[in-house]
């Protein structure tokens, strides 16, 4: 008969796994609901609110933000206040602010709730990958996760086709307001299936200045890319001095964690080699997924005059994708070698990318449609042997802070890469004009034969021969224009192939994680959540330690 080593951690029945695994998922769909149905809903708000386009922004920018200043702290939080604990906090805190945001009378007050949702949600996904990784063993994990991204994957898309509907046909607020039932739920769930990390011991004190130093510089950073666009980057001196702003107060933020003994973001969890180049690879994918889905919103509703429901049917195959790959990759993660199946993910993505590159201005639903739903079924086979790899070797009292720093990666990169997008987006279609236009000749043949069908068009329409002429040349410079754009789209989306292609060489310097490998390694209490494979895989670029 065995007994339980001191400090090892409750046994946790199998119904017990799924019911931490349901009521985390329910709390993290409502945060990613929420974050993806406000888009759709912002020209409603503009109306009722009476404010401008960039005055709107605010309501986005200021959950970003929100979300960047506390998720490096979600570790040091959850070991604070206790896991269960800190996790109904963020429950209680998402779910009121939501209900007041929908009763906002002001706008003012609107953001000032969305930042009390961002300090709310930001911590959400992090612990919920690290409350996953730690109840279920490697050979569950892949169900598990598959189970669990599927869950998450209808906040994708569900959210701009109903947050879409709920604005048009009912009110905006509702988008706010379909959050409360959902926490309630989620809220008694984790009261009653959820448990503390009996690994992780609590904080003594608070490292005040490095709390400090995170909120300003991730905050600042956050605002720089947000506003950067809008203020033409660096010809603006405000941009520019939030930028020295955000540079100094991360590096001092950095400085400050290395030295500290108990730091808010411990930096040595990226002395795993694993965890390093885990980071490393979800940067340059979360810099190209994020900035593809924005890149296809933008085309749907700017270029092809699409409105809010059908631009939404539009990135909705891809979150389709991802949960039928979620549902194979999850019984695979834990059989094959992980390795194989993120590059297999990462060509795939290349692929479905390179393929949107196909633009035209009287393309039709499928022709986008498809590429989204083959990208989002690459994502199944890249986010779990990714996380796999890159956590597996993580020690468990550490897992809070690595699934912290993880996310953190995540999320700044992804923000870059929409800033990068939207930036390169302007400048190439601003080049693209001037190379068309500087082309552009009245007296060559089909020009002229396309000036004269639209001169006829305008006489046709009562309007005398010189305005018809007048409204013609209009015509074709709007002409023009749109297939500027469209380059520039083109443009954008072979450079974001590139950035998938980019992971492939980082790839090899992780190593495999074994199934039995991490059973042994649970049975030690508090020890090594994983230990990787010996070096003998012929992908393995060296053999031997570290």
């Amino acid at each position: 008969m065995s007994v339980a080593e001191p400090g090892a951690p409750p046994p946790i029945t199998p119904a017990r796994r799924w019911a931490i695994t349901f009521s985390v998922m329910m709390v993290t769909v409502m945060q990613v609901l929420d974050t993806s149905v406000t888009n759709v809903a912002l020209p409603h708000m503009q109306g009722s609110l009476s404010a401008g386009l960039e005055e709107m922004s605010w309501v986005i920018t200021s959950y970003l933000a929100a979300n960047a200043v506390i998720i490096p702290a979600t570790g040091w939080l959850s070991a604070r206040f206790g896991r269960q604990r800190f996790f109904l906090i963020c429950t209680v805190l998402f779910t009121v602010s939501s209900f007041l945001s929908g009763i906002a009378p002001t706008l003012e007050f609107l953001v000032v709730m969305r930042i009390l949702q961002g300090l709310g949600g930001g911590p959400v996904i992090p612990m919920a990958q690290a409350i996953m990784w730690e109840i279920f063993p490697l050979r569950m994990r892949g169900t598990a996760m598959a189970v669990w991204g599927g869950g998450i994957m209808l906040a994708p898309i569900l959210g701009p086709t109903v947050g879409g509907w709920l604005a048009d046909n009912w009110s905006w607020r509702w988008i706010f307001y379909i959050n409360l039932p959902i926490g309630l739920v989620g809220f008694v769930m984790v009261s009653v299936f959820l448990f503390d990390n009996p690994f992780v011991k609590k904080p003594r004190g608070i490292d005040l200045a490095g709390l400090v130093l995170m909120v300003l510089g991730f905050g600042f950073l956050q605002l720089v890319l947000d506003l950067g666009e809008k203020n033409d980057w660096f010809d603006s001196t405000f941009i520019i001095g939030l930028l020295i702003l955000a540079v100094c107060a991360i590096a001092a933020f950095l400085i400050r964690e290395m030295m500290a003994a108990e730091p808010i973001l411990d930096l040595t969890v990226f002395n795993d080699r694993n965890f390093a180049v885990g980071t490393m690879c979800i940067a340059l994918i979360g810099l190209g997924f994020n900035s593809s889905v924005l890149l296809v919103a933008l085309y749907t509703q700017k270029i092809l005059a699409y409105d809010a429901w059908n631009a939404g049917l539009v990135l909705a195959p891809g979150g389709l994708g991802t949960m039928i790959s979620l549902m194979i990759s999850g019984r695979l993660v834990a059989r094959t070698d992980q390795r194989f199946m993120l590059i297999g993910g990462c060509l795939l993505s290349a692929v479905a990318t390179t393929m949107m590159t196909n633009l035209t201005l009287g393309m039709d639903y499928w022709s986008l449609a498809w590429p989204r739903f083959l990208q989002g079924f690459a994502m199944g086979f890249v986010f779990p042997p990714l996380q796999t790899l890159t956590l597996a070797t993580i020690r468990l009292e550490r897992l809070g802070n690595a699934t912290s720093a993880y996310n953190v990666v995540r999320n700044v990169a992804g923000s870059i890469g929409v800033a990068l997008a939207t930036t390169l987006l302007v400048r190439r279609s601003q080049e693209h004009q001037n190379t068309l236009v500087a082309h552009l000749n009245v007296w060559n043949a089909d020009t002229a034969e396309r000036l004269k069908r639209w001169t006829d068009h305008f006489v046709s329409q009562g309007t005398d021969t010189y305005t018809a002429n007048r409204r013609a040349l209009a015509m074709l410079y709007r002409s023009t224009v749109e297939q500027a754009q469209v380059m520039a789209y083109v443009d954008d989306f072979w450079l974001i192939s590139l950035v998938f292609i980019a992971v492939l060489p980082l790839i090899p310097f992780m190593r495999r994680v074994r199934t039995e490998q991490n059973e042994r390694a649970r049975e030690r209490p508090g020890r090594v959540e994983a230990l990787p494979e010996p070096d003998n895989s012929p992908i393995a670029p060296e053999r031997g330690r570290d």
